[in-house]
């Protein structure tokens, strides 16, 4: 049996921790929460080496779910967020991210599907948020990846509502 894997990506403040939680309750599918949040949420600042140390946990986080062989399981973020990110800030990712993301992507026990979070919602600032002004170039970004690596995906936009209701209809089962 594959697991259907609903990633949420998108840039900072496009609402993708809130409908990762509103997927994971109306399915009662697991929810693979963001790592960043958790390892960022004492430090003042960050290196690139701490971006792999993330990757990293964010990886056996989700793999440990998926042991678990759910039906479906809902990411509030994967390496793509971590490998773009990584990109934008120090113009370059670690190897092991790629090769992380690529490997994630092979699983033959797990079928993977995006939902882009569009960034026309207000920002809401938080210690860990860094670019309230560039979040439209982000998602340029993100759109770009998503293409280049031929995965499957929607945009969701509109209210808190609409896009929960999108991602609902658009959802591959």
């Amino acid at each position: 049996m594959s697991t259907e894997v609903l990633v949420l990506t998108g840039p900072e403040s496009s609402g993708k921790t809130t409908l990762a939680r509103q997927l994971s309750h109306h399915w009662g599918a697991p929810l693979v929460s963001e790592v960043a949040r958790e390892y960022l949420g004492g430090k003042q600042s960050y290196r690139r080496s701490d971006l792999l140390e993330i990757a990293r946990q964010q990886r056996e986080l989700e793999q440990s779910h998926l042991a678990q062989s759910p039906d479906r399981l809902i990411c509030d973020t994967d390496l793509l967020v971590i490998m773009i990110w990584s990109e934008v800030k120090y113009g370059q990712c670690d190897p092991w991210i790629y090769s992380a993301f690529e490997e994630d992507l092979e699983e033959k026990s797990a079928s993977r599907f995006y939902y882009l979070c569009d960034c026309n919602i207000p920002w809401q600032a938080d210690p860990l948020r860094e670019n309230p002004d560039d979040r439209g170039e982000l998602f340029d970004l993100y759109l770009q990846k998503l293409k280049a690596y031929e995965l499957s995906y929607s945009v969701v936009e509109g209210t808190i509502q609409e896009r929960l209701q999108r991602a609902l209809g658009s959802s591959v089962s």
